[in-house]
């Protein structure tokens, strides 16, 4: 027991030094995700100034400053008090004997770093895309997932707006994702998971881009809209899950862009019932009250 509360503690305290050292640039600059975050979203955001999708929408949108600190929220502060419980459950598993090694299903040792990267991408991206189907899917999972729902004007920092608990379900299969990868170091994932909040922060941007040819590959902001719609095809629970990539959503026909406006309304049936602060949003989804049927 003691071994297993000093790996929670240590994995606290380094977590809470890694972000503060990030703050003081006292780490490498391709693995600062606090200034990589600010840096990219200053970007996207000056993007959506000059090029706007939606000319009427104000530069502080509806609830921007509440998205804002969600992105904060949910990348370092969360991170920092769950980060001992995933360090707790890997000493678990390796005194069972389940590692990373034993995992292994697909040997991408023998490819070039490039090539490597590109599989980890490919493969933690579907990973991403089947947690989100089963987010709307599964009522017990859409209660958490509504949080993210909620937003009713799109905007670069809508992208890490979402209930704490998705963490919870996001992250054991991604870590399974990168498990079976045999000879893939993950010190090489940062510049992939830049890349994912560079994409993610576009799709959710006031910026009207399809990558022309490439929207059958990346996901886009006219395609993600639609995602967010307040009305769906008839008996559907969801369109356009795409992540990164909207290769999955072609592939199994969950691809929905019937028009590309950006006028329509987002939102959910009953998105007036979520609770219009963030410690109202955090403690959503408990219970069986009225209020989050």
């Amino acid at each position: 027991m003691e071994k297993y509360m000093n790996a929670f503690i240590d994995a606290f305290w380094n977590n809470i030094e890694w972000t503060w050292n990030s703050i003081l640039f006292d780490v490498p600059w391709y693995t600062n995700y606090f200034w990589g975050l600010i840096a990219i979203s200053l970007f996207v955001w000056g993007l959506e100034m000059v090029f706007p999708w939606r000319k009427e929408q104000s530069i502080f949108r509806k609830d921007f400053w509440l998205d804002g600190f969600y992105m904060f929220f949910n990348f370092f502060v969360f991170a920092i008090v769950i980060g001992g419980f995933y360090e707790l459950l890997g000493a678990f598993f390796g005194d069972i004997g389940i590692s990373a090694k034993s995992l292994t299903v697909i040997d991408i040792s023998a490819l070039p770093k490039w090539g490597q990267l590109i599989v980890f991408f490919i493969i933690l991206d579907f990973v991403q895309w089947f947690t989100h189907v089963l987010l709307h899917k599964y009522p017990f999972l859409w209660r958490f997932h509504k949080i993210h729902h909620s937003v009713k004007e799109m905007g670069f920092a809508a992208h890490l707006r979402y209930h704490w608990m998705e963490n919870i379900f996001y992250k054991p299969l991604k870590t399974i994702g990168v498990m079976i990868l045999g000879g893939f170091e993950p010190e090489q994932a940062y510049i992939v998971h830049f890349m994912a909040i560079a994409i993610g922060h576009f799709n959710h941007a006031n910026i009207k881009i399809t990558w022309g040819p490439l929207k059958y590959v990346l996901n886009n902001p006219v395609m993600h809209l639609y995602h967010h719609s307040y009305v769906l095809p008839k008996g559907s629970y969801g369109v356009n899950f795409g992540i990164s990539l909207s290769l999955w959503d072609y592939i199994f026909k969950t691809n929905y862009i019937p028009e590309d406006s950006g006028t329509i309304e987002i939102g959910f049936p009953g998105d007036e019932k979520i609770p219009k602060g963030f410690f109202g949003q955090l403690i959503y989804g408990f219970g069986k009250s009225k209020q989050q049927k």
